[in-house]
């Protein structure tokens, strides 16, 4: 298989653009994609131990690990995009369950993967942490029902709490 040419990747604005513009409201329109090469079922994980938001009662900072996997079908997330993505929540007011709504959302209108998960953990504000969870499966496919699984069983075996 070829690697990839300056026509696959012409439309890109943001990878190798050295004039960066930060957005600071919620920006879904950075979001860019790339073409999936190839076509087995492979999952792409992205981590961002920095994620920051806004309470949107009372304004606090509300800090988080967020973690995306997803199985692609014909599109990718470009990673320099989703950073700043991200960083458009810095000023953005919405509750933790609705941040990771949000987030998945937008990447499936974005990508239309076969499936795709996102999970927020978020630090304790008051002695309580929230971690919400949500995946989707593109109907009709084997994946919808693995969405159902994981979604029955991602948190059967917690893992160590680390992140606070």
């Amino acid at each position: 298989m070829a690697g990839r040419n300056e026509d696959t990747l012409d439309h890109l604005t943001l990878l190798g653009n050295q004039d960066t513009k930060y957005k600071y409201a919620y920006a879904p329109e950075v979001l860019e994609a790339i073409d999936n090469m190839h076509t087995r079922d492979y999952f792409v994980k992205f981590n961002n131990p920095e994620f920051t938001s806004l309470c949107p009662q009372t304004g606090q900072p509300d800090f988080a690990t967020i973690y995306l996997s997803f199985i692609p079908d014909k599109k990718l997330v470009e990673s320099k995009s989703l950073k700043l993505y991200f960083f458009s929540f810095r000023n953005h007011g919405d509750f933790h369950e609705d941040v990771v709504n949000i987030i998945m959302n937008d990447l499936i209108d974005l990508l239309d993967p076969r499936y795709i998960e996102v999970w927020g953990k978020f630090t304790p504000r008051g002695g309580l942490s929230i971690d919400p969870y949500t995946n989707y499966g593109k109907p009709g496919t084997k994946y919808e029902e693995m969405a159902s699984y994981r979604m029955m069983n991602h948190d059967m075996n917690p893992e160590t709490i680390t992140n606070r």
